[in-house]
């Protein structure tokens, strides 16, 4: 069980024992005696028999075994100039005491708490205070749109909604006070209680009735922990651009807390001396597993960041955040890699600091193409590990597990299967295919603990079945392909594979080919509709700072590049230079949204977009027009 291989094949051919193992590292109220209860099947309940706390597993176990001094949370604000040092005992008893204030609001076991907040250490402390109590958290990313604010409220229907007064950014301020009255306005649920938190940034005029943080914590009895069963729900997570109604994805406690507890320590190589810094909002899945939850089950030192650790010209933001704190790994967005690549391409902001303490940067969200893998891999001289996963399933599906073996990282492949995780790539007709063979990325169940338990209050979308050649796995709408030695690739969501004249074509290799290319900093490829092929590809390019050719060069250059590698079949003809690609608040290119603009199905501007200036600039690129291509498109 000491390599790879072995623990892997392990994971798939006896789930129940390998996960009742690694349940060990969790401490329980009672003890699980059973891993899996299949019995319900689609639905699966890890450690049924099973009772403990999250919160005490990531705060209160570390305290009561002599690690209360130790740092559990650093909050590094650039855009407040506010750093703010937490031990595991500080950070323990403001848990403890918001819990009391929620036990006074009338929060009990089981109810819902929204919270909407920015990147400080009250929301950290909110959602350890949920799960203390046995309440189940949901957290709506700060500054979202009233309207994306009031579907979550009458979904989750919470008792108590928590909230900031602003949000701060590098350059404006989000006051939070109107959106959330405009979505009160506009949903039937009433939560019994709001509590803000005011910052001197911008403090909100709230009605008497809303309850002030500060003033509630004086006066605040802490809450000691309650056990609750393992299958019973943590938190409720929406998932971002849903349409209809919204999306929760429900995590339980159990499953959860061993999942993360085993991947800290087995993928990311992350443990209690360690700092670990994962650059994310805690309004996604990556902010709650590996800002919030993971690192502190482990008892290692988390960072809170507030602001943009990148963005032109500023590219040494980033690099001053692991000097300054010793980071030992970390977890980043492709989309960050591109930005600091695009603003200083020689990497001499990261040269000029002490970046000794890394030993591992991960990076997952978009696919890392090759250039970026290679660029970041030569100037840290550090493992840069791809790996891939969603937010229905809570933590990697794919990576190179750093924490178990040293293997070797490939360049556009997000590694191998994770152990708990049966990866199989199907045809069309639902069959397996070979290696080098792509095909559509499905799962067979069970997940492993950690995995999506349910829809919150719609659980028919739960159990939806496969479309028929898929029946009974987990499909994960990624298309991709093994090699010959197991390592997946990715090549991209399987509506981003195109059908060019009956020849069925990856985005994915395409831009991975595109952006090989030295004046690119980053691109997307779309298929947009074509009378007589069906589809072509189209594609967008954003180029290094300080790199002006010749454009219609350039065009000619990207375009037989393509033909070069991929052939004449690929048909791609139009490129188009952009300054930007629109983008959501988590980094992932709104490919979906470019493709109905180009094919004149404008829809409203996503909610989750981090600049919709940037897709209103798009919107005169790509909407088709009768004219001729222009010249070396």
């Amino acid at each position: 069980m000491n390599t790879y291989a072995a623990m892997y094949h392990r994971s798939v051919e006896d789930p129940a024992g390998f996960w009742l193992e690694a349940a060990q590292a969790v401490l329980w109220h009672r003890t699980p005696e059973h891993a899996l209860d299949g019995t319900d099947a689609p639905y699966h309940r890890w450690f049924p028999d099973g009772m403990l706390n999250t919160c005490y597993n990531a705060l209160d176990r570390h305290v009561e075994a002599g690690r209360g001094d130790r740092a559990a949370l650093q909050y590094d604000s650039p855009v407040t100039g506010r750093k703010e040092r937490y031990s595991y005992t500080e950070l323990r008893d403001q848990v403890a005491r918001f819990a009391g204030v929620l036990l006074g609001l009338g929060v009990e076991k089981g109810d819902r708490v929204v919270l909407y907040l920015p990147m400080v250490p009250q929301a950290v402390i909110a959602m350890l205070a949920c799960a203390r109590i046995g309440a189940v958290h949901s957290v709506v990313f700060g500054g979202f749109a009233a309207r994306e604010l009031a579907r979550r409220i009458e979904d989750a229907r919470p008792k108590v909604l928590v909230y900031g007064s602003c949000g701060v950014e590098p350059t404006r301020i989000v006051r939070y006070q109107p959106i959330l009255e405009e979505a009160l306005r506009s949903t039937r649920h009433r939560p019994q209680a709001l509590v803000v938190v005011q910052r001197e940034e911008c403090p909100a005029e709230v009605p008497p009735r809303v309850v002030d943080w500060d003033a509630a914590m004086v006066g605040a009895r802490p809450a000691d922990c309650v056990p609750v069963a393992a299958t019973d729900p943590l938190y409720i997570l929406y998932t971002s651009g849903t349409t209809g109604r919204p999306k929760g994805v429900v995590r339980d406690n159990g499953g959860h807390a061993v999942a993360l507890t085993w991947s800290m320590s087995h993928i990311y190589d992350t443990r209690a001396e360690d700092v670990w810094w994962a650059a994310s909002d805690i309004g996604w899945v990556v902010g709650h597993s590996y800002t919030v939850y993971a690192p502190l089950l482990v008892g290692a030192t988390t960072l809170l960041y507030e602001g943009k650790p990148v963005g032109t010209p500023d590219a040494s933001a980033f690099w001053r955040v692991v000097t300054e704190y010793g980071v030992t790994g970390m977890f980043v967005a492709p989309t960050a890699l591109r930005a600091i690549r695009q603003a200083d391409p020689a990497g001499q902001a990261a040269r000029s600091r002490d970046l000794s303490t890394l030993r591992n940067l991960f990076v997952a969200g978009e696919r890392l193409d090759p250039g970026t893998y290679r660029w970041a891999s030569d100037l840290l001289g550090v493992p840069v590990v791809d790996h891939w996963w969603q937010t229905e399933t809570g933590w990697p599906i794919c990576a190179s597990p750093r924490g178990i073996e040293d293997l070797p990282l490939k360049a556009g492949s997000p590694s191998l299967p994770v152990p708990g995780f049966d990866v199989r790539v199907l045809d069309a007709n639902g069959r397996r295919v070979g290696s080098e063979v792509e095909g559509a990325i499905c799962l067979r169940p069970p997940l492993p603990p950690g995995a999506l338990t349910g829809i919150w209050g719609d659980e028919p979308r739960y159990v939806e079945p496969a479309p028929a050649p898929y029946a009974g796995h987990y499909v994960t709408g990624d298309s991709g392909y093994f090699d010959e030695e197991g390592y997946l690739y990715v090549m991209g969501r399987t509506d981003d594979v195109i059908n060019v004249a009956g020849h069925r074509l990856s985005t994915g290799a395409m831009e991975a080919v595109l952006s090989a290319h030295p004046a690119v900093a980053e691109c997307a490829v779309i298929g947009v509709r074509d009378n007589l092929k069906g589809q072509v590809p189209r594609a967008l390019v954003v180029l290094k700072v300080g790199t002006a050719p010749d454009p219609a060069g350039l065009r000619n250059e990207l375009v037989a590049v393509v033909r070069n590698h991929i052939g004449p079949v690929a048909s791609l003809k139009h490129v188009d230079i952009v300054k930007k690609l629109p983008k959501t608040r988590s980094g992932k290119i709104l490919r979906r949204t470019m493709r109905g603009i180009a094919d004149g199905r404008d829809e409203p501007t996503p909610p989750t977009i981090e600049d919709s200036e940037v897709l209103d600039e798009l919107r005169v690129v790509l909407m088709p027009r009768n004219a001729s291509p222009r010249s070396g498109e």
